[in-house]
C-alpha cells in the first residue's frame, strides 16, 4: 500500500511535482476513456504515455491525430467497451488473437520507433479496464512474454476472481479512486516491486530477496 500511495502521490499537495510522473498517466485531462474522446487518439493521450517514460515519434503522432492510422485505431476502439473489465465474463474476446485490440496493437507496434511497449501503453490509456500497461520490467517479473493479455484475463478469473477483489481492496486501502483500474493497480504493485532489482536481459524475475523499495526516480 505505501508503494501505491507514493506512486500516485496520495496526500501530496497538487503544487508539488509527484515522485513518479506515471501516477498522472491514467487521469491526465480526465483520462483517455471518457465519453468525448474514448474512440479517438488525442494529443492528451500522446502526452500521457510520456508520463510512462515512452514517446510516440512525431511522424506517428501526426498519423494518429490526422491520418489513416488514427482512423484505423479509432475503428478498433469503437468495438471495445469502456465498462468491461478484464476478467469479467466475455472480456476475453476483446483481447484475443485477431481481436480489434490485437490488430490495433500490431498496427501501432509496426510503426517506426513505437514497439510493443509503447503500443500497449497507448491502448491501455484508451481502455484501462481491459488492456494492461505492460513493459519489460513487468514482463520479467511475471515471467511472461507473448499472449500476456489472455493469460492475465485467465488469472483474473481464477478462484472466483479473488485477485481482482484483492486489487480493489488495495486500491481502497491506498485511498485511490475507483477511476484507477484494477489492472493499473496490479501493474504498479508489480513494477514497484521489481524495478530496482531488475537486471535487464537475463534477469530471473521477482525473487524472495527482491524487496527493494522505490528510489524516487521521476519516471514510470
Amino acid at each position: 500500500m505505501p508503494d501505491l500511495q507514493r506512486y500516485f502521490a496520495v496526500g501530496l499537495p497538487s503544487c508539488e511535482v509527484p515522485p513518479f510522473t506515471g501516477g498522472r498517466f491514467d487521469r491526465l485531462s480526465g483520462g483517455g476513456d471518457h465519453a468525448k474522446v474514448r474512440d479517438v487518439i488525442t494529443a492528451d493521450d500522446l502526452i500521457a504515455v510520456e508520463m510512462l517514460n515512452v514517446q510516440v515519434p512525431p511522424p506517428v503522432s501526426l498519423a494518429l491525430l490526422e491520418g489513416s492510422l488514427g482512423r484505423a485505431i479509432s475503428a478498433a476502439l469503437s468495438t471495445i467497451p469502456t465498462d468491461v473489465c478484464l476478467g469479467d465474463d466475455g472480456a476475453g474476446q476483446h483481447v484475443a488473437d485477431d481481436s480489434p485490440a490485437d490488430k490495433a496493437w500490431h498496427l501501432l507496434k509496426e510503426c517506426d520507433g513505437v514497439g510493443w511497449v509503447t503500443a500497449g501503453k497507448l491502448l491501455a490509456r484508451k481502455r484501462p479496464r481491459v488492456i494492461p500497461v505492460y513493459d519489460e520490467i513487468v514482463s520479467c517479473a511475471y515471467g511472461t512474454s507473448t499472449g500476456f493479455w489472455p493469460w492475465l484475463d485467465c488469472k483474473l478469473r481464477e478462484q472466483g476472481g479473488v485477485l481482482a477483489h484483492r486489487l480493489a481492496e488495495l486500491r481502497d486501502e491506498a485511498g485511490l479512486s475507483d477511476e484507477i483500474s484494477a489492472l493499473r493497480i496490479l501493474d504498479v504493485v508489480i513494477w514497484m516491486r521489481h524495478r530496482a532489482g531488475h537486471a535487464g536481459h537475463g534477469c530471473t524475475g521477482v525473487g524472495d530477496d527482491d524487496t527493494s523499495g522505490p528510489t524516487g526516480d521521476v519516471h514510470e
